[in-house]
């Protein structure tokens, strides 16, 4: 008999349908979504030029132009160094600049691809991508709250808020930004590795903490703040005491070290002084014809203002300007409302990170993130040579976008109206991000663009004013050449009453005067220029030909006074120019000084013999001093060089 198989009695336990992943905890698309947003975003960036400091760090720098054989200038000198070409120059603000990682990036660009805007668009929309997706993964892993335990929706959120930040457009939508791209990420990257080593133990991770921390300090000096952010991070999410969260700060330390060294030893101890020029010092004013320091409280007031104004950007992204110079910050004090206000609200913003350490600490690290990273850039610490940029915004706005990333998760986080309350900042911010990037197309459209939005800068008048005046000078007469020099006068006139000793204004200003043909305004102006600032080089180059063509202008309308009086100064800055020569014998002969006008068609014969017109004015000269000899012998040089010499004399 065949025995029958016995069953077993344990039940099997039913096997469980893989559970569905939902959009909330989807990692792999949140990543996806990060890297789309941000390379959506500056896509209409990829056709523009270079624009505002690109000249500094890539067209004009000497170092970039040559290449990878330009790396080892870039390394040796400050970063402004290839662009003024000079000691001292790159020196201009306090303390110098070491940033030489962003220009290598730029020369090596250069050596294989020239002069090519496109391809420096390309590479800052694709690392800001990528910081998109190192910034969530960084997050994920902080966030980390037990052993498997993450806030994906959180970081994802957080994520996007700050890549869609408006802000960002002057970093990301002008290729110099690049700088502050890669301090951030380098950051980031290096706040990644070391929870990685805290987590692991592995000691890769420190090496590549102290390897990307470098890369940052390499790229801007204000990553150091992460000195201060990292064990602020440990404490308040790996809930570690303060020797360990300073023990996890060795790599950033390491890495400071090094760099400090590195950067003393090209630019020295020099941390500078206070210059009196305004646009390198914005805390000084010009009182009694001199410029004197702000009080101490004016001084403090203007910045604790200008932090206020920080917050209001963050918060209502408009409008953007890429130029806060004096006065856009004007000389603020303590009885101002808008002073008291931002006093306030930092208050508030300490008291909260207080309060919050233990109940949220989301919000207490966002705020402190923003407070710690702020600080460098804040005048406070150290003058930074102007009032504010946006471009100091790129970090600490992190800080921002956790507090309001947590305070939306917290509401509404379990609730459907959360996709409808993030997505209504995301679209807002995105569709502000977009349109801000068209302003950056180029140095004229940036210029115009944003001294439509606050003419209160000397800095951006001067700009506007100047970019303005040049494209007048390269059309045709008629009314859109005229309306572009009144605007141009317009604008250089408001920078000189906010700046009164700003030379570039007043050279740029005479220059206008001159494409306008107003010769009267123009020679003032640059003499006003040369009493500010004497043998200013490039008013000293133009001058002699304002005068020139100024006295010529004014023997036309028969003023021969002032032609001669014009003339002559031309004469004395520039004795070779044989147009003003010629022109000066023109004019004594008219006068009837005839034997001064052969001494000066001597001296133009003598710069430029091969010139007809010049023999034939001589032979004129002669004519009137009733010596015929010598004034047929003119006569026949000149038709010998050009047979209708003599119908030319009129001219």
């Amino acid at each position: 008999m065949t025995k029958k198989l016995k069953k077993s009695k344990k039940k099997q336990a039913p096997v469980k349908a893989p559970s569905k992943v939902t959009w909330q905890k989807n990692t792999k698309w949140h990543r996806i979504f990060i890297a789309v947003l941000g390379l959506v975003l500056y896509a209409n960036t990829l056709g523009h030029n270079y624009a505002q400091d690109d000249a500094i760090v890539i067209y004009d720098n000497m170092f970039v132009q040559e290449g990878i054989s330009g790396i080892p200038g870039l390394l040796s000198k400050d970063t402004f160094f290839g662009f003024f070409k000079e000691e001292g120059k790159a020196n201009l603000v306090s303390g110098g600049r070491y940033r030489p990682l962003t220009p290598i990036m730029f020369a090596i660009e250069w050596a294989f691809f020239g002069k090519n805007p496109f391809i420096g668009h390309l590479l800052n929309v694709l690392i800001y991508a990528f910081l998109g997706i190192i910034l969530y993964n960084t997050l994920l892993l902080l966030f980390k709250t037990g052993k498997n335990t993450t806030l994906p929706l959180l970081a994802v959120l957080i994520t996007a808020l700050y890549i869609a930040n408006p802000i960002h457009t002057e970093a990301v939508a002008n290729i110099k930004g690049r700088d502050e791209i890669m301090t951030m990420l380098g950051s980031i990257l290096a706040l990644f590795f070391s929870l990685r080593y805290y987590d692991s133990g592995e000691k890769k991770w420190f090496l590549f903490t102290l390897l990307s921390f470098f890369m940052a300090l390499l790229s801007k000096e204000n990553a150091i703040t992460f000195l201060a952010v990292v064990p602020l991070a440990f404490m308040l999410f790996r809930n570690t005491g303060i020797n360990k969260a300073m023990k996890a700060t060795i790599p950033f330390v390491l890495s400071s070290i090094i760099f400090l060294v590195l950067r003393t030893s090209v630019l020295g101890v020099d941390f500078g002084g206070s210059p009196t020029e305004l646009m390198n010092n914005p805390f000084i004013k010009f009182i009694n014809n001199s410029w004197v320091p702000f009080s101490g409280p004016e001084k403090m007031a203007t910045i604790i203002f200008t932090l206020g104004k920080y917050i209001q950007l963050l918060v209502l992204p408009h409008p953007l300007v890429h130029d806060y110079y004096p006065r856009a910050i004007d000389i603020m004090h303590f009885s101002d409302w808008k002073v008291l206000l931002s006093i306030a609200l930092y208050v508030l913003m300490v008291v909260m990170a207080f309060l919050c350490w233990k109940k949220d600490k989301f919000i207490s690290f966002g705020i402190l993130f923003f407070l710690i990273t702020l600080s460098i850039v804040s005048n406070i610490v150290f003058p930074i040579g102007t009032n504010m940029s946006e471009r100091f915004m790129f970090m600490p706005s992190l800080g921002f976008s956790i507090v309001l990333g947590r305070v939306i998760y917290k509401y509404f986080g379990q609730s459907r109206f959360l996709l409808g309350i993030s997505g209504l900042f995301i679209l807002a911010y995105s569709f502000k991000t977009v349109s801000r990037n068209g302003v950056w197309k180029d140095d004229f459209t940036l210029f115009t663009s944003d001294v439509s939005e606050d003419t209160r800068s000397a800095k951006l008048l001067n700009a506007a004013g100047g970019a303005k005046s040049d494209k007048a000078s390269k059309m045709n007469e008629g009314p859109e050449k005229t309306k572009l020099l009144n605007e141009a006068i317009s604008h250089l006139t408001r920078a000189i009453e906010i700046h009164p000793t700003y030379r570039n204004a007043y050279l740029l200003l005479g220059n206008t005067h001159y494409y306008a043909k107003r010769y009267h305004e123009a020679i003032a102006t640059y003499d006003k220029c040369l009493e500010i600032s004497p043998g200013y080089r490039e008013v000293m180059n133009n001058f002699p030909i304002i005068l020139r063509e100024g006295g010529k202008e004014m023997g036309k309308i028969q003023d021969f006074n002032t032609a001669e009086l014009w003339l002559n100064r031309a004469f004395q800055m520039n004795p070779q120019d044989f147009e003003t020569l010629r022109l000066l014998g023109i004019t004594y002969g008219i006068k009837g000084q005839h034997q001064k006008a052969i001494e000066f068609f001597e001296k133009a014969i003598g710069v430029n013999p091969g010139e007809a017109v010049v023999y034939a004015s001589m032979g004129t000269a002669y004519l009137n001093l009733g010596d015929r000899e010598k004034s047929n012998f003119y006569f026949q040089k000149a038709k010998e060089i050009d047979p209708n010499a003599l119908n030319h004399l009129s001219n």
